[in-house]
């Protein structure tokens, strides 16, 4: 079963490092590799040459962001099943992707995600980001699944669409309500630390930026159907207090 691994990056010479050693460290086998880089104007793509022969396929241009660079990565991706590993993010231990094929191959379903773990600077883990089964009522009650541990079937974005490039920030968000509340795709939670995730993400970077992220958030809701939009905005963040203890 063949995997096909989207890195996006740009600007990213501290961290990008730690993100491809922890892919190349991976012993599941039929792993296609992929980064692309938006243009990066650091030490990145030096960085990224140093691991050239792991890396399946290579792209760097200016794109219109992040969701657009995964997107150009999907387009590129011949694997079976699609996940994205973004360039500041780490697997959490060697067997990950070994994890989500046995999973996949085990349920025979769409989708496959799994739990993560938010560190500090100092490795030290800030949220204990868990999450359980998706059903029917999950999103009106504020679910979301990490989208760094979110695989899919490859077939799936030409069958229901990329990454929206409409919703800002929340765009992750909006293809995996599209994907599995609006279109009721089968998936199957993994329960497992799948993912080391740096804190501070764009959306939390400023109050500004916040009251963005909720807005692209209730335009993602109510475009795919969930019923009490306003008080699933309100759920939605109430669930990360939990993920602190």
């Amino acid at each position: 079963m063949k995997l096909s691994l989207v890195t996006v990056v740009y600007n990213a010479q501290d961290s990008i490092g730690e993100c491809i050693e922890s892919v190349i460290s991976q012993n599941y086998p039929d792993l296609e590799y992929i980064i692309v880089d938006g243009g990066s104007t650091d030490n990145t793509l030096n960085v990224i040459n140093r691991y050239r022969s792991n890396i399946n396929i290579l792209v760097s241009e200016p794109d219109l962001g992040i969701y657009d660079a995964m997107n150009k990565g999907i387009r590129l991706a011949t694997g079976q099943f699609v996940g994205m590993l973004n360039a500041d993010d780490q697997f959490a231990d060697t067997d990950v992707l070994k994890s989500v094929a046995a999973a996949f191959e085990q349920h025979n379903t769409g989708v496959i995600y799994g739990d993560m773990d938010i560190i500090g600077q100092r490795q030290q883990i800030i949220r204990k980001w868990r999450t359980g089964p998706c059903n029917d009522n999950s999103f009106n009650f504020g679910f979301m699944p990490p989208h760094p541990t979110f695989y899919c079937k490859r077939e799936l974005f030409e069958r229901l669409g990329f990454y929206s490039l409409d919703y800002g920030s929340a765009a992750d968000f909006e293809l995996m309500l599209r994907f599995l509340h609006l279109n009721k795709v089968n998936s199957h939670h993994l329960k497992k630390v799948m993912v080391k995730m740096r804190t501070g993400g764009v959306s939390s970077k400023s109050f500004k930026n916040r009251i963005k992220a909720w807005q692209f958030d209730l335009k993602a809701m109510r475009k795919n159907g969930v019923t009490f939009p306003l008080m699933a905005i309100i759920l939605k963040p109430v669930q990360k207090i939990f993920q602190f203890f």
